[in-house]
Parts: C-alpha cells; structure tokens; sequence
C-alpha cells in the first residue's frame, strides 16, 4: 500500500461545527445507517448441506461432512464483517491548504452479486484535504466495509467516495478500482480481463487534478 500525504498533527480528533454543508446530510446519513444484516448461521448449514446434494455430492462423505457448517461460517465472516471506528480525523487547522491526500494499493475482496462469486480489487482514494484529515488506516477500513457485502464494482467506488465525502466534508474525492472478476474468468467467456472504475467529483473533474491523483495511484507501480 502506498500513500502520499501529510503527517497527522498531534491534536485531538476534530470535533465539527456548524459549517458542514447542508449537500453532505444525505451521504453522512446513509453512510452511518449502514448495519450488516443477521446471518442464520443454521439455515445457511442447510443451505450448504442441500447445495452438495444438489450437484450430486454426498454431504456425510468423508471429507465433506463439515463442508456445510465452513460454508455457513464463511458466509457469515464476510458479511458480518466487523471494519472498525471509520470515521477518526484529525484537526488540520494551522493552515489552510489543497493539499491532495492519496492511498493507494489497497486490496479489497468482494462478492459478485449477480454469481456469488469473488472478485478481487486493488483500490486508490484521494481527497483535497480541508480542515480535517481521514486517519491513515481508515482508508482500508472504508473500502474493506463496503467490499463485504454482495456488490457489483461500480457501486463499489461509489459507496467507498460517499463515505470518504461524510467523513471528511470534502466536496473533492476520487476512487479508482481495478478488479479481476471470478465470474468472467472462471465461467462463460473464460477470459482474463481488468475492469476499472471511477469516480471523480469536485476538483477531480478538472484534467489537472485527475492527472495528479492517476499518477500518484498508478505511475510509480511496476517502477514506472
């Protein structure tokens, strides 16, 4: 994982006034809205147990009779997972600045929602910095909440720019994920491929900031 940024301030996380505006309320309410939804850890062993008969496999075989209870456990570690406090900054109040704040090289796995099958990302995120800054480790811990969910890539780096945009009231925000989709490449086509998706808002609309930020996440990798 890499990162260009600056160093967070010895202070006391920002406590925020009065001066958020207003177009935030609608991504910080969904954003804090978000609760995983209750596994039945019993129905989806049996669930496990009737997928094996189904595709003519004998559930009390050896080598298979705790096959369901690791399937239901593993559907219930992805979606009940647990990203941690999100939402930590920091005051950056001793001067202003547009100072862009960029991760890169972070690795996400998510579900296909149309197959059930993973895919895997590799995610940037930036923001132009106001009087708040986004903890470092809370970038993984964003991208990794709304990875752990049945997903499609597109809404992926919408959710993950939404959260990053309630959390620091920056209007300028960038994602960028490039993934590799076990439903393309494992079933009908059978081909490898890339997909890349983005999401671009505020001063990222303009060339020169989106050039910025696609360097800083993509032109040093692989010594380029």
């Amino acid at each position: 994982m890499s990162s260009t940024s600056v160093a967070q301030p010895d202070s006391n996380k920002a406590v925020r006034g009065n001066g958020a505006a207003a177009w935030l309320a609608a991504e910080r309410a969904s954003s804090q809205a978000a609760v995983s939804p209750v596994v039945d850890l019993q129905r989806l062993e049996q669930i496990g147990r009737d997928l094996l008969i189904a595709i003519g496999e004998d559930p009390d075989r050896d080598g298979l009779i705790k096959t369901p209870n690791r399937f239901a456990r593993m559907w219930r570690e992805f979606i009940q997972y647990d990203p941690g406090t999100i939402d930590t900054t920091f005051s950056f109040e001793s001067f202003h600045t547009d100072q862009m704040v960029c991760v890169s090289g972070i690795p996400v796995f998510s579900l296909c929602e149309h197959h059930l099958l993973p895919f895997r990302c590799e995610v940037a995120m930036a923001y132009i910095a106001t009087e708040h800054v986004l903890g470092l480790s809370k970038f993984a811990r964003i991208a990794q909440k709304h990875a752990h969910r049945l997903q499609v890539q597109e809404r992926l780096v919408h959710s993950i720019a939404d959260e990053i945009t309630a959390t620091t009231d920056s209007r300028d925000v960038a994602v960028l994920a490039r993934g590799e989709h076990l439903c393309m490449q494992m079933r009908g086509v059978r081909s490898e491929g890339l997909m890349s998706t983005s999401v671009m808002r505020g001063l990222f609309r303009s060339t020169d900031a989106r050039e910025e930020f696609l360097t800083l996440a993509l032109g040093k990798k692989n010594g380029k």
